[in-house]
């Protein structure tokens, strides 16, 4: 419980252990930790990590970031811009443009406010990088609706890790193995990805649950196997047959 909770004292510890039906005296419980080598609360008590901070807040965070693709036969770089419900992992690809200026940039987060409706209440926190695309419009617009914008340190993409799973995964699904022919055709690659990505996908910090499961309740009767491919045979699901 010490190493577990560094703020708990020999006091917070006993209430613990009382509740778990073991009376035992804070001064037990203080010989015990200095047995073990374990200092007091106060030489403990650290201050709270940006790991630790990203994990509480994670049921009101969104994760906000962009990711470029190249067009094999047009040769443009296209941005795109998304969003992340952290403690689901649903993401909402808000749109894709050749020109990420402020002014494109505020109209997606006003769609997306928009798109979720009373659910805007559920957020507090949007985690974004310090690009220029991110002009004080787009802070406006979440300011208006109660949410907080939290800014990255300059070069720390790390800082935003949860946006930058997801670019990682949507390149090594999707991107870096199917050719891009022009921003029409990104747009519906993305559609698809993201219906199997919220849909189907497992996630291992979910317990390998996706984001919003549109598969059905597996019929342990039906001995069948059916697969389903997605992308023309990229990505396959599978479901027990009906």
């Amino acid at each position: 419980m010490a190493t577990e909770n560094p703020n708990w004292g020999y006091k917070r510890i006993q209430g613990e252990l009382l509740k778990l039906g073991h009376q035992v005296a804070s001064s037990t419980i203080r010989r015990i930790l200095r047995r073990a080598r374990i200092p007091p609360a106060s030489a403990r008590h650290t201050d709270t990590t940006w790991r630790q901070f990203l994990r509480t807040q994670a049921s009101t965070m969104l994760a906000c970031d962009f990711f470029h693709v190249d067009c094999a036969f047009t040769l443009q770089r296209i941005y795109v811009l998304f969003v992340l419900e952290v403690g689901s992992r649903y993401v909402h690809v808000l749109g894709t443009t050749t020109n990420p200026d402020g002014g494109w940039t505020t109209q997606q987060i006003r769609n997306l406010v928009m798109d979720l409706g009373v659910r805007v209440d559920e957020f507090r926190v949007l985690v974004r990088d310090r690009a220029g695309q991110f002009a004080a419009s787009f802070d406006a617009v979440l300011a208006d609706v109660g949410i907080t914008t939290v800014k990255i340190p300059p070069r720390c993409p790390r800082a935003n890790y949860y946006a930058e799973r997801f670019v990682r995964t949507v390149r090594s699904e999707l991107t870096d193995r199917m050719l891009i022919l022009n921003q029409r055709h990104l747009r519906a690659v993305l559609a698809e990805y993201v219906r199997h990505y919220n849909g189907r996908r497992p996630h291992r910090s979910r317990e390998l649950r996706p984001p919003r499961p549109t598969h059905p309740v597996a019929n342990l009767n039906s001995q069948r196997i059916k697969r389903q491919q997605v992308l023309g045979g990229l990505i396959n699901e599978y479901e027990r047959a009906a």
